[in-house]
């Protein structure tokens, strides 16, 4: 029977991407194996993924998908609105557990099954691959100085009686730079929330017993954080399983586009590291009040912008998803920016749009899809976090791997047009933008040496796949 590996993705756009992409590259370095990529329906908007999926299905054939039976509905715990939508995909694993196993069954009676590569978010079907027998591999999508944190979280809970954010306290976790208690992961600040629970299950009970952890970068990116992994130090009272990191790896073009997008058009007539980027993820929105600070900002600092805008939550929810530009925006700020500015619409090509040569610097959410990106394009950024793990990941941007400046926001999350102005300007202009453009442009080369013959990340993959033989 031919030789297989089966992934196992969180539903969310950005993971299942780089789940995928892995599955690419392991084609690259064992061309005889098969890929198979199992799907689930997450139960709120997750991104729409269906195009990427029929794109890979069309032009790899080593690569085949699964799609899990859709439910008429869900049990009112992966539902919940209310809830975070990390506790959602918790709990989607948990009902999906039954389906799974009968999709690996099914495929093992035509293939012989060398590992199964499951997110982090799915950490829960360890069990199901320990009773098929298979070699168990968790995919961390983030950050290694993230997982660090993720595997020391057991450690710091019971450090305190407290929700981190109630500690109002500098919290130290080996290779992490100190951090507040209130930059934690989102859904990690309150200790009586869902989602705290099962990732503080997930850490303690199940990310030590994996064959393996994947980590989405490269050894010189966060050499800190992985020595302290590596000997022990994030799992004092335990064993960490051996970490493979095989970054950076990032979205790759299946083919070229018959039609060139208005925004790399208009980018092509730009100077040279001109242009500011503005975009924010698959889920990532403001209100109405912060698009217009955005905008004001933009134009004081009279600098060439990029800016990818979706509309507001409130006007998302009620079914009208393609912002309408003009009632968004400041009045005439369309009229009065368009020599210097472009504004487009909900997405952008943004690997191509980071590698053009107009782009000099990049306004990001800081999900760690987008940090690599911007690595791998050598562009700074300015930190501005959204969701989930990104304001960890703004501190370990700016204060240990020093290839982002932060954007400072009020207490109740809100950034000024002044600061937009301000950090705008200190990234294109300044000694300390000029600091942060040269420190990226090294990790650029960095990250293409840990690709290259001979290169850790190269190292790293060919270990991991010749131990699936």
């Amino acid at each position: 029977m031919k030789s297989t590996i089966v992934l196992y993705p969180a539903p969310a756009i950005g993971h299942l991407i780089s789940m995928v992409e892995l599955g690419k590259l392991i084609l690259t370095f064992k061309p005889s194996l098969s890929i198979h990529i199992i799907i689930s329906t997450a139960p709120y908007n997750s991104g729409d993924t269906a195009p990427y999926i029929a794109t890979v299905s069309a032009t790899i054939p080593s690569i085949t998908f699964h799609h899990l039976p859709q439910p008429t509905s869900f049990p009112p715990s992966i539902s919940d609105s209310s809830l975070h939508h990390e506790n959602s995909l918790f709990e989607l694993t948990t009902f999906n557990k039954s389906a799974v196993h009968q999709a690996l069954t099914s495929i093992s009676k035509n293939y012989t099954l060398h590992a199964f590569i499951i997110d982090f978010f799915c950490a829960e079907t360890l069990t199901v691959s320990v009773q098929l027998k298979i070699p168990c591999f968790i995919f961390y999508t983030s950050s290694a100085s993230d997982l660090a944190a993720f595997l020391y979280l057991p450690t710091l809970h019971r450090n305190s009686q407290k929700s981190f954010k109630d500690q109002n306290t500098l919290l130290h976790i080996p290779g992490v730079p100190p951090l507040l208690s209130s930059d934690m992961a989102k859904p990690l600040l309150d200790r009586r929330d869902k989602a705290y629970d099962s990732f503080l299950a997930c850490a303690a009970n199940y990310l030590c017993e994996f064959t393996g952890i994947i980590v989405n970068t490269f050894e010189s990116l966060e050499p800190r954080a992985i020595k302290a992994m590596l000997d022990g130090s994030c799992v004092p009272e335990g064993r960490t399983p051996p970490i493979h990191c095989i970054g950076p790896l990032i979205l790759t073009k299946e083919g070229k586009r018959n039609v060139r997008s208005e925004s790399l058009t208009w980018l092509d007539s730009q100077p040279s590291r001109s242009v500011v980027f503005l975009c924010f993820g698959s889920l990532g929105s403001f209100t109405v009040e912060q698009l217009r600070e955005i905008a004001l900002g933009l134009e004081k600092s009279g600098q060439r912008f990029l800016w990818v805008v979706r509309s507001p939550v409130s006007v998302a929810n009620s079914g009208l998803p393609d912002p309408d530009l003009d009632s968004l925006l400041p009045d005439g700020f369309l009229d009065r920016t368009k020599e210097k500015g472009m504004v487009v619409k909900n997405w952008v090509e943004q690997v191509e749009v980071l590698s053009h040569d107009s782009v000099g610097g990049f306004v990001s959410h800081c999900g760690w899809n987008s940090v690599l990106e911007a690595v791998c394009a050598g562009v700074p950024m300015v930190a501005w976090p959204l969701y989930a793990e990104q304001r960890f990941n703004r501190v370990v941007l700016v204060e240990e791997i020093k290839i982002a400046l932060p954007m400072n926001e009020s207490e109740d999350g809100f950034v000024s047009s002044d600061e937009v102005e301000k950090r705008v300007n200190e990234l294109m202009n300044s000694e300390r933008g000029n600091s942060v453009r040269s420190r990226v442009v090294r990790m650029k080369n960095e990250a293409k040496a840990a690709m290259a013959n001979g290169g850790s990340s190269q190292v790293a993959l060919t270990k991991l796949t010749e131990s699936w033989n």
